[in-house]
């Protein structure tokens, strides 16, 4: 470089500010999965749960359209089970799948268990019908649900409904605390510890 250009390079340079130097590297947030990925993780997870739920009747065991529906998994605690059984729970959503084909009905919870776990929604009222003139047997709908319900390992807890929410013919589903919620609440439970 001859001292032109040098000379050049100087009065081009002039009113350039220096950088100031800084000895940490900015950190940008973690993106999460794209639109697409999560489509592909929630149709596998589907397709998870609809194996997991059968359609062949042979593994459903019948129950009466008048029976009371109940269940709940080890660890939730009996004052929450009370809870629900008793209505005290906000219902965050509905499905309504009486009067549906077996396939229909399975189908639709899977999604509908999916979309409010998703939400973090935690008490979901699901209507089933009471069924008395269904075929191949009475509660056939009401009857899969029982089963199915119970092969989902994130419903935690069901029971029947309050009358006036439907009765023996709709079941109250405790689902669990999504990641977030998790999340939230070990951060909440960690600041309240440093507030002592």
């Amino acid at each position: 470089m001859d001292q032109n250009d040098k000379d050049l390079f100087q009065s081009e340079m002039a009113d350039v500010v220096p950088l100031k130097q800084s000895h940490t590297l900015p950190i940008s947030p973690k993106a999460g999965p794209s639109d697409a990925q999560q489509a592909r993780k929630a149709a596998a997870q589907a397709s998870e749960y609809l194996l997991r739920l059968p359609l062949e009747l042979v593994h459903i065991t019948p129950v009466k359209p008048d029976d009371m529906l109940s269940f709940k998994r080890e660890g939730v605690q009996e004052a929450v089970f009370k809870n629900l059984r008793q209505g005290k729970y906000k219902v965050a959503a509905e499905l309504d799948i009486h009067g549906m084909t077996v396939r229909q009905a399975r189908d639709t919870l899977v999604d509908f268990i999916l979309t409010r776990l998703q939400r973090g929604d935690r008490c979901v009222l699901l209507i089933h019908g009471k069924g008395y003139h269904s075929k191949p047997f009475p509660a056939l709908i009401k009857s899969c649900v029982n089963y199915w319900l119970t092969q989902l390992d994130e419903v935690l807890a069901f029971h029947s409904a309050k009358r006036e929410q439907g009765g023996y013919g709709a079941v109250y589903v405790m689902l669990p605390k999504n990641e977030q919620q998790r999340v939230d609440n070990r951060e909440k439970n960690r600041r309240g510890g440093y507030l002592r």
